[in-house]
């Protein structure tokens, strides 16, 4: 084998994980889903805690998949992989939080009634 292919084979196996990797990646996974899952289905908690309790379950999982399967402290440099998961976070971000605000504001919106939504327009000096 020259130095070239050993390079290269090297540099490939640096940034992939082994089964090993995999495996205990997948388990943690199946382990926070499964969890998330048992405490909606029995009530653990109240609706609130639940809902905190699978955030935070998914956070978790969201970083062993990072770590598991993108290998993202692995990577050379320069470090795409970083830069395309900030853009997709914050991307994810704006779609996620816009489209809360967007709905809390039309349920807000959606708690007059027409003549209540007329009179409001007729005293702006908006009405028709």
């Amino acid at each position: 084998m020259s130095a070239k292919t050993s390079s290269v084979v090297s540099h490939h196996n640096a940034e992939h994980g082994s089964f090993r990797s995999y495996f205990t990646g997948y388990i943690l996974s199946v382990v926070f889903t499964v969890t998330a899952y048992l405490l909606v289905v029995h009530h653990a908690l109240s609706p609130r805690n639940i809902v905190i309790l699978i955030v935070g379950l998914a956070m978790i999982q969201f970083i062993v998949q990072l770590i598991f399967f993108l290998h993202l402290g692995k990577e050379s440099k320069p470090r795409w992989k970083l830069f395309v998961l900030i853009f997709m976070i914050g991307v994810i971000s704006i779609l996620v939080f816009g489209s809360l605000w967007i709905m809390n504001n039309l349920n807000y919106r959606q708690q007059y009634t027409p003549e209540q939504v007329n009179t409001y327009l007729n005293n702006q000096g908006g009405g028709f």
